[in-house]
């Protein structure tokens, strides 16, 4: 039993003894105390005024006093009005501390046998990864980790856009200009090769476009066409699909290349093998970078035809209804959405109908309770729709399906634009921020003595901290802006500001003497003192601090698992590293007073450390031995 539910117990049972009132367990629920009044943890007692019959405040003093006699665990409290803040006994704390030393699975769930899928990345072959995917790829990669951590059995995934109109745009673009080239030839990574060709077809359509506006052809649309209160560059920019579509000599090209892939004409197929392969290499480098793997790709040029079955399933059930077309629906007006096309009246899918069928096959392909969709807020509606109609199908994943929704990811400069060819590229970005790591490292000179491999691996620990905890820090339904430079500081809400608090307690290892014991699957060592639990004089207030923290540990992976929320570990970590840094600066852990406190502190040191790394980790984050 956690303190939470010992306090939690002792309340109804308190309350019951008191007042003769049986309450419910979350009135009863303690929550930690706020950091301006002193106490661990806070019982609200306003809602027991209407059976007590007594003022907040001459509540709290009752139950305090009653708690304080018969929980143990508690040696005192304080009353701020309504809230009853009470007080841990540092015996718990101590013997909490000894149970949890050298536990490198500390916060880590028991098997809970429950499988959940995370789809997440899922990008398209017609470019390399961006800074929008990398926000994707990090908050899709956390939660995987952490919902492992939680004692899930974890899948995961991603679909590949692998066909369709913007695919034979490069292909197209790369057949009409590339003469040849390669990536080996240009010396270009794979699937920027590939995107310079989009933006290459974009630059060559919009040349076209600008001349087909002046010419008579233009001219006479322009006329027959453009509304009373339009300009002429309004309507052409109003125009620009239209004429992608009825007028443009690339289109017309690009929609035949289409067609021919659809009738699995050799050649097209041909060469959209050998381009989508250029992409797939340059993908795997770029998640071999950021640390990132999948279990399983599925590719939309192998899913676009299902879900068929399933609308034939659902007219018969009722679910869809035919209009006179021929065309399918469903009719999702009661569950206050809309009238949804499943089936066009030529009989072709849509996206809704490719993504019913797809998450049938995940489901027999491995039975997960659970389906996480990690997406950006642009596609919240299509998801709210595809949810409703998967629960009205009867499906058995149904009830556990959820839509990871996250904000738009911008520039100090602004918004990205793929076509225009504005776009952060992941892997210029991780350049970037290993860059801004190794010019913060110059200023303080701290590793100057290591190797030059050793210099750079810690240095990509760094700058992929730097990046990954920036973006991963904040909520996922926020819209974020995205600063390298502001990413790498130490003195900030930084992943290097967490990497160094974990370097101090190394060092103070190091110079303790301790021996490390080697971590599981190897890499950084994780140091274990073995000091029991218990000391003579009372622990400290920074010492407390840091081990309620610790305390907390495995509820935060808990709920950020329940909430697909990965920022509740980055801001934890945080908190975390923060308190160290406190309890650093106001204590000596050395030269301590006493041996007996100097063992203990080491002890906690080596507790944090362990919580850091494994917390950092559930982030996909590595902790460098020195910065």
């Amino acid at each position: 039993m956690t303190i939470t539910d010992l306090i939690q117990s002792a309340v109804i049972s308190a309350i019951q003894e008191l007042y003769g009132e049986t309450i419910l367990a979350e009135q009863a629920a303690p929550t930690v105390t706020r950091k301006e009044f002193e106490g661990d943890f806070t019982i609200v007692t306003f809602p027991f005024t209407r059976f007590a019959k007594k003022k907040p405040g001459e509540i709290a003093e009752e139950l305090g006093a009653h708690l304080v006699e018969n929980v143990p665990q508690l040696a005192r409290f304080n009353v701020v009005q309504g809230f009853l803040n009470l007080v841990v006994a540092d015996v718990f704390w101590t013997d909490f501390l000894a149970q949890i030393a050298g536990n490198q699975d500390f916060g880590r769930l028991p098997k809970n046998g429950k499988k959940v899928m995370i789809e997440f990345c899922s990008p398209n072959t017609n470019k390399p990864l961006h800074l929008g995917h990398v926000r994707n790829i990090l908050l899709g990669w956390s939660c995987s980790q952490i919902c492992e951590a939680a004692g899930y059995d974890v899948v995961k995934v991603q679909v590949i856009n692998d066909r369709g109109i913007a695919i034979c745009k490069s292909m197209l673009a790369w057949q009409k200009f590339g003469d040849g080239a390669t990536p080996k030839s240009t010396g270009t990574k794979s699937d920027h090769f590939v995107g310079d060709y989009y933006v290459l077809f974009e630059q060559k359509f919009q040349e076209e476009y600008k001349a087909w506006q002046v010419s008579a052809d233009g001219q006479q649309v322009l006329g027959e066409k453009r509304k009373a209160d339009q300009s002429d560059e309004q309507f052409f920019k109003d125009f620009k699909n239209t004429y992608f579509n009825e007028y443009s000599l690339l289109g017309k090209e690009a929609r035949e290349m289409l067609l021919l892939w659809e009738a699995h004409d050799s050649s097209t197929i041909a060469l959209w093998k050998r381009m989508n392969q250029w992409v797939y290499d340059g993908f795997e480098e770029t998640f071999g970078n950021l640390g990132v793997s999948f279990d399983k790709y599925y590719y939309e040029s192998e899913t676009y035809l299902l879900g068929k079955d399933i609308v034939e399933q659902g007219l018969a059930a009722g679910v869809f209804y035919k209009k006179d077309d021929n065309s399918v629906w469903a009719d999702l007006t009661d569950a206050k959405l809309d009238h949804k096309v499943v089936m066009r009246s030529d009989g072709t899918s849509v996206y809704i109908t490719q993504d019913l069928g797809t998450a049938q096959m995940r489901y027999q392909d491995f039975g997960t309770e659970k389906m996480v969709y990690v997406v950006a807020d642009e596609q919240n509606y299509h998801f709210q729709v595809l949810f409703e109609i998967l629960k009205r199908l009867g499906e058995p994943y149904a009830a556990g399906l959820h839509h990871l929704n996250y904000g738009m990811v911008d520039l100090p400069t602004g918004k990205m634009k793929s076509r225009e060819g504005t776009v952060v590229d992941a892997d210029d970005l991780i350049a970037e921020v290993i860059a801004e790591a190794r010019e913060a490292s110059k200023e303080r000179g701290e590793i100057v003595e290591l190797t030059k491999p050793e210099q750079e691996d810690i240095l990509r620990k760094i700058g992929l901290a730097a990046l990954k905890f920036h973006i991963i820090k904040v909520t996922p339904q926020k819209r974020m802006i995205f600063d390298p430079k502001e990413s790498v500081d130490l003195q900030g809400q930084t992943g290097p500001h967490i990497q160094y608090a974990y370097v101090r307690i190394k060092s103070v290892l190091r110079k303790a003497g301790l021996p490390p014991t080697p971590s599981k699957g190897g890499g950084d060592s994780t140091y274990s003192p073995s000091f029991g639990g218990g000391r003579g004089e009372a622990i400290q207030p920074q010492e407390r601090e840091l081990i309620a923290q610790l305390y907390r540990f495995p509820a935060t992976v808990e709920a950020a698992a329940n909430n697909y929320d990965p920022s509740e570990i980055a801001n934890y970590c945080y908190d975390l590293a923060k308190a160290f840094h406190r309890f650093f600066t106001d204590l000596s852990i050395l030269k301590a007073e006493t041996e007996e406190a100097k063992a203990f502190r080491l002890q906690l040191c080596a507790a944090v450390a362990n919580v850091l790394k494994t917390g950092m980790g559930l982030l996909g984050i590595e902790m460098p031995e020195r910065m």
